[in-house]
């Protein structure tokens, strides 16, 4: 029952966490793009106000006029809209669900199952609250100390690109390569979020109390505002990346696993720089971003080279629409897969223990009830076992691959 609960509550939180991210990440796209795209006001009224940049556009059969102010509009509307709720309930749901799949079952998710004497389980929820903390803290404090410093842009970017790959290091060293993966989704969402909790709100409320105040509005505020807003946007692909990463066990199940996720980041970032800076190349106010786009594009085709699989022997036989009670000739037999379930998939998968996802692999009746998942998970899809802990080798996946394809007998 506990089991059904917490897949009803992991549903319905990754539901709302992505709908709530879709918001947030599509208004600060939408926003980036438009500060970007701002040109001087023509009319002579909006310069007296204090109009910085204006932009027109058509969407939805009608025609939009949003204007910016230069610090602030010399009179605060009776009603005036907030952009804090997404990147708040992101979080929020994006920690609870955090929570519900891997600090619940922290032994499983969080601990090497191979070496469970290595990290206990509430030492590995500690260790991964602190990822997401210290992260802050530190990025945080860059920003404070360069981040209006001469080149203060390039120095904060050059020393958080510095501190994200540690982080990657040592997340992929202390945790098995899914939950480091996501942990460091997690960590750059924190910060994002962070910002806008710590910095953007509390300065534009600033500037809204002066404004009603009748007191002079500090540009400083909107710099800085702006200044993590930014950082923001530049997070958001590494972000996506991340959480999307722990589908494919091929990215994370490699030694070299946080090079992966460093190269993949790295290049998130330089395409977004590209969307970024593109809007200001239509206006003629930046050379073509297009190196940007080049270097993430063949950054990643690195990676896609790097991480392709190398030559496989041809099947025992051909492929079996449904596991056969008698293995075929030529076939692999069960006893030879049923050493690898025992020595890697039992020990989260058996009726006298944990059984993960109510599946079990010590017997050839319940190994029969799920030879399809076995081989999605273990050759398709290479997430099994989690974290891969006692390193299921190229040769073991292939074995499995030749015993599905040959019928997937479990006779003895």
């Amino acid at each position: 029952m506990e089991g059904y609960i917490l897949d009803w509550a992991n549903l319905l939180l990754r539901w709302l966490h992505v709908i709530t991210a879709i918001a947030w990440v599509g208004s600060s796209f939408y926003f980036v793009f438009l500060d970007s795209s701002l040109t001087p006001p023509e009319d002579e009224d909006l310069k007296k106000q204090g109009v910085s940049g204006e932009l027109w556009a058509v969407h939805g059969g009608g025609f939009y006029h949003p204007v910016k102010f230069n610090v602030s509009p010399p009179k605060l509307p009776d009603h005036l809209h907030w952009f804090y709720w997404e990147s708040y309930t992101t979080w929020l749901s994006g920690f609870a669900l955090l929570t519900v799949s891997y600090l619940w079952n922290a032994n499983i998710y969080l601990v090497n199952p191979a070496d469970p004497n290595a990290m206990s389980a509430p030492l590995a929820v500690f260790t991964a609250l602190s990822f997401l903390a210290v992260f802050w803290l530190l990025y945080d404090g860059i920003c404070r100390v360069f981040g209006f410093k001469k080149h203060g842009d390039a120095i904060v970017g050059a020393m958080v690109l510095v501190l994200v790959c540690i982080a990657a290091y040592l997340a992929c060293h202390i945790f098995p390569g899914q939950a480091a993966f996501l942990l460091m989704g997690a960590m750059l969402a924190t910060s994002m979020s962070a910002n806008v909790f710590f910095w953007i709100i509390p300065g534009q409320r600033t500037v809204v109390r002066a404004l009603k105040n009748g007191d002079p509005v500090d540009p400083i505020y909107g710099k800085r505002g702006k200044q993590r807003s930014v950082h923001n946007t530049y997070f958001t692909l590494p972000v996506l990346f991340a959480m999307l990463s722990n589908h494919y066990g091929w990215l994370y199940n490699q030694k070299y696993n946080w090079l992966v996720l460093i190269g993949m980041m790295f290049a998130g970032a330089t395409i977004r720089q590209f969307f970024v800076l593109r809007h200001g190349h239509k206006l003629g106010r930046n050379k073509h971003p297009w190196p940007y786009a080049l270097i993430g594009v063949l950054v990643i085709l690195g990676v896609i080279a790097w991480l392709r699989p190398g030559p496989k022997p041809a099947a025992a036989a051909a492929p079996a629409s449904a596991p056969a009670s008698q293995p075929a000739a030529g076939a692999v037999p069960y006893g030879e897969v049923a050493k690898v379930f025992a020595q890697h998939c039992v020990l989260c998968h058996s009726a006298t223990g944990l059984a993960q996802k109510n599946v079990k692999l010590d017997s050839p009746g319940e190994v029969a009830q799920h030879t399809q998942q076995i081989y999605q998970q273990v050759v398709v899809l290479r997430k099994m076992p989690f974290g891969n802990p006692e390193g299921l080798s190229a040769d073991e996946r292939d074995l499995v691959k030749r015993w599905f394809e040959s019928g997937a007998s479990t006779a003895p």
